[in-house]
């Protein structure tokens, strides 16, 4: 849930509000009781080491080459003519 903040709090707390955003928090700004824009963190770019990968993998089906050709050649046009 966003914590509604006015245009005062975010100009005189930007320190509070940028923790808030670090620990996840999001904010909706408001001017004169009314919003007008939406504060919230960016998604972070997670590292997933090869052994993790390959661990959520496991137990997936096999990919069969010839049949995942024959459905890539029915949805995609590959004419080598040049199309200007």
């Amino acid at each position: 849930m966003s914590e509604q903040i006015s245009q005062r709090e975010l100009r005189n707390d930007s320190g509070r509000i940028m923790r808030g955003l670090d620990e996840g928090q999001s904010y909706i700004v408001s001017r004169n009781g009314t919003p007008v824009g939406e504060l919230r963190p960016l998604r972070r770019h997670r590292f997933v080491s090869a052994h993790a990968a390959v661990e959520m993998f496991r137990d997936a089906p096999r990919v069969d080459a010839a049949t995942l050709r024959r459905d890539l050649d029915d949805v995609v046009d590959q004419d080598l003519t040049d199309r200007v």
